[in-house]
């Protein structure tokens, strides 16, 4: 990779770059716990944790607190001096996968189903509509729970935060053809998922 090699960070709608220098400065003031580069990464990269984490999860509250979680993680192994060396957005988004993981082994431990209200009441126009629809929404996250974590990821990062093939391929270290391969199983699996949901 080239110093000109840059990775795009939404922001309050606004896209601006890091190039791989800035980057390497980033991380040496992460490495010395300076609080206003740890202000900064929070700043840049949360919006991104959070997409990921709520596309996995599709709850808010769960969200934030995977979120808020992995950079508390973040801290804590640059603490012990296992922190990120060179790709600090993959690291993080390695780390959300695996809170994400955790998250979701203990709710699987005990279940509470709650179907979450996703859409404002009075936006139907008969309760017929609004309980097809939230049907839908179930079954379509239900399916998605019986994708490999591998095939969520590549779901979570193409779809949920709109990441590039190349972008998901740098940050699940693949090539871009194994990331379109992954992501078409992954699509078909859903698809198939579905279909059995619908006629069981």
């Amino acid at each position: 990779m080239n110093a000109q090699n840059t990775t795009l960070f939404p922001i309050l709608g606004l896209a601006f770059s890091v190039t791989n220098s800035e980057e390497q400065s980033i991380l040496e003031g992460l490495k010395n716990l300076d609080s206003q580069v740890i202000s900064v990464i929070y700043d840049r990269y949360f919006e991104d944790i959070y997409r990921f984490v709520f596309y996995r999860l599709n709850d808010e509250q769960a969200a934030e607190d995977v979120s808020s979680d992995v950079f508390v993680r973040l801290l804590e192994a640059v603490k012990k001096r296992r922190g990120p060396q060179t790709n600090l957005k993959g690291w993080l988004l390695g780390t959300a996968s695996h809170v994400v993981a955790d998250h979701l082994r203990q709710v699987y431990q005990r279940p509470t189903e709650e179907l979450s209200d996703i859409l404002p009441n009075g936006l139907f126009s008969s309760l017929t509509d609004e309980v097809d629809h939230r049907e839908m929404v179930r079954s379509f996250w239900l399916a998605y729970s019986h994708l490999t974590p591998e095939q969520q990821n590549v779901l979570a990062l193409r779809f949920g935060t709109c990441y590039s093939l190349e972008e998901t391929a740098r940050i699940m270290q693949k090539n871009v053809n194994a990331v379109k391969a992954l992501q078409f199983r992954a699509l078909a699996a859903l698809q198939r998922k579905v279909g059995e949901l619908a006629n069981g």
